[in-house]
């Protein structure tokens, strides 16, 4: 939940998106015959649909994150460039810095899309002949007449000619001497592109690419993560694995963040989500390491829709929201579900503690922090409904068991919650045999129900400190009072 308040934090900052630009056109219908001139299918178009892409689908998404954003590329100077340039400000993208050139076309990649969305074939337009110097110097003037502006600058390359060896390491230098971090997303195999950029993104194609090192384990993809690292002097690499989720390193880091996507229904500009959140999270000042998951997030949603998509900060939201809830659920298990989750516990210590927890209050919380902190699994059991009647009376409890079950699920502290029918948890302790049991501090250790279990196989009980005047019966007794 953490993650959404950072979301709702974000503030609107000034992005710069330098690459290659172009436009993703889409030709949907239905394939119900082939051919008679040659054996190829025949596409009876019924819509099509234009978006931005490449280095304009960063951008999109940058605008979707409500910041300010502006693109610095080349374009040719033909009718798909209008077109590009009309998109963009549409969606109040600043095409300010974007220069055209004559000599070159605009990128466009068409493709066709048949019934139940399955793409027949892609045909491209594209000249990727590198910049000529002229260009170039246009570059670097735009970039240093007005980097300073910016909080962050996304280097987006599609290997489409617009960014080179040379100029792109001269971009990354007059960002760094403005003190602008620059996030890149790789495309060709030279180290000597991307020296010193703050945070490189390179898929495993490319990484494979670009260190010449198998990328096949989870050890070979580290060490040529390692590789890259040293070889562009660069802060962190951060390598993205489909469905393996994504790998940063850095000089003293190593996370890993799993695939959060449900349902992979199509990859592309997946690489642009991610560096697009990237520069949203960091410009804005959130952990790197937080960042990471809402680019993650983001790429969660964007893979689960039908072509180039932009994902907005809601749609994050929502996502994060439904994992949660998925999250709790997972958390609430039975006894036997339990024992299996833990029979295999890897040298980790497991924290039982137990209580009605009828009306959660900061009392309960903040104990159930530090018993957390006492070892690495904390199992909370909670009393039934019928258990809780029989020890404090008809009236409770006042919030039901699945309620109480599913808020103590909610805490991060909280590994797994357990229900017993019983008066104690006795039987649950003998069955699963934690390293530790603990209770409050208005407990007497020599009476805390399951010692002589826990002892037995050398475990302990732990008394935590009692938070004083914090207590249901005490907010019980003073909403009483209150409507006396």
């Amino acid at each position: 939940m953490n993650l959404i308040k950072e979301l709702n934090n974000i503030e609107s900052k000034n992005i710069l998106v330098i690459g290659d630009v172009m436009i993703d056109k889409y030709y949907f219908g239905d394939s119900k015959r082939i051919s008679p001139e040659a054996p190829v299918p025949i596409l009876l178009k019924k819509k099509e649909k234009v978006v931005l892409g490449g280095a304009a689908n960063v951008a999109i998404n940058i605008k979707e994150a409500k910041q300010q954003v502006s693109l610095l590329s080349v374009i040719g100077a033909d009718n798909n460039g209008e077109m590009l340039l009309d998109i963009l400000k549409k969606n109040n993208i600043d095409s300010s810095f974007i220069i055209k050139d004559k000599k070159r076309c605009t990128t466009v990649k068409n493709r066709f899309i048949g019934q139940n969305n399955v793409q027949m074939f892609r045909a491209d337009e594209e000249i990727v002949e590198p910049l000529e110097n002229e260009e170039n110097k246009r570059i670097y003037e735009i970039l240093e007449k007005n980097i300073s502006k910016f909080d962050i600058l996304v280097i987006s390359d599609y290997n489409k000619g617009v960014l080179t060896v040379a100029n792109t390491a001269k971009i990354i230098d007059i960002a760094n001497k403005n003190k602008v971090k620059t996030l890149v997303d790789v495309k060709e195999p030279k180290y000597e592109k991307y020296k010193n950029a703050f945070l490189i993104k390179p898929n495993l194609t490319e990484l494979q690419d670009i260190t010449k090192m198998k990328v096949d384990t989870e050890d070979e993809i580290l060490m040529a993560s390692k590789e890259l690292l040293i070889k562009t002097n660069c802060k962190y690499v951060l390598t993205t694995r489909g469905k393996d989720g994504m790998t940063l390193i850095g000089n003293k880091i190593q996370k890993h963040e799993k695939c959060l996507s449900k349902e992979v229904y199509d990859v592309t500009g997946a690489g642009d989500t991610v560096i697009s959140y990237l520069a949203v999270g960091l410009s804005n000042n959130i952990e790197l390491l937080n960042t990471i998951q809402i680019a993650n997030y983001a790429a969660g949603v964007g893979v689960s829709k039908m072509g180039t998509y932009a994902v907005k900060i809601e749609e994050i939201q929502r996502y994060i929201e439904d994992e949660t809830k998925e999250e709790y659920k997972s958390k609430i298990v039975t006894v036997d579900k339990l024992n299996d989750l833990i029979k295999d516990r890897k040298n980790k210590k497991v924290v039982f503690t137990n209580g009605c927890f009828d009306i959660l209050h900061v009392g309960h919380t903040r104990y159930l922090e530090k018993a957390a902190e006492l070892g690495d699994i904390l199992i909370v059991g909670i009393n039934s409904d019928n258990s809780v009647k029989r020890l404090k009376g008809e009236s409770r409890p006042i919030v039901p068991e699945k309620e109480r079950m599913e808020l103590l699920a909610a805490l991060e502290s909280v590994k797994y919650v357990v229900k017993f029918e019983e008066d104690t948890p006795y039987n649950i302790i003998s069955k699963i045999k934690p390293d530790i049991i603990t209770k409050g501090g208005d407990y007497n250790k020599e009476y805390v129900v399951g010692k002589d279990i826990v002892e037995s196989y050398g475990g302990r009980v732990e008394i935590c400190e009692f938070i004083e005047s914090r207590s249901t019966t005490n907010i019980i007794n003073r909403i009483k009072g209150e409507k006396s």
